[in-house]
């Protein structure tokens, strides 16, 4: 009997809740030994523009996909967001930015 592939379902049969930060864009909080962080996942199709990532400090070209970050306290603005790539932003412990924030 032939297989049959079923994208996005587990392996009991349920469908996979979507990613709700990487699909619309609304941010999720994220803690480390740096403090509390809002993470927003950007997909590729959504990056028009070209960033700077702190962690490495190469560019982030448009059509990347990517990570904006910003801190979770009050104080906390706009002009405080980051984008990193998603692997510099989850090394961010283990190495120090190349540029200050």
């Amino acid at each position: 009997m032939p297989r049959h592939n079923r994208p996005g379902r587990d392996r009991h049969g349920r469908a996979e809740q979507p990613d709700l930060s990487a699909v619309s864009g609304w941010a999720h909080s994220e803690s480390g030994p740096d403090g509390e962080w809002l993470v927003r996942t950007v997909p590729g199709s959504h990056a028009t523009k070209t960033y700077r990532c702190p962690g490495c400090d190469h560019e982030i070209r448009p059509g990347t996909p990517h990570v904006v970050v910003w801190p979770a306290d009050e104080t906390g603005s706009a002009a405080d967001r980051r984008h990193w790539h998603r692997t510099c932003w989850d090394a961010r412990t283990r190495r120090r930015p190349n540029r200050r924030w």
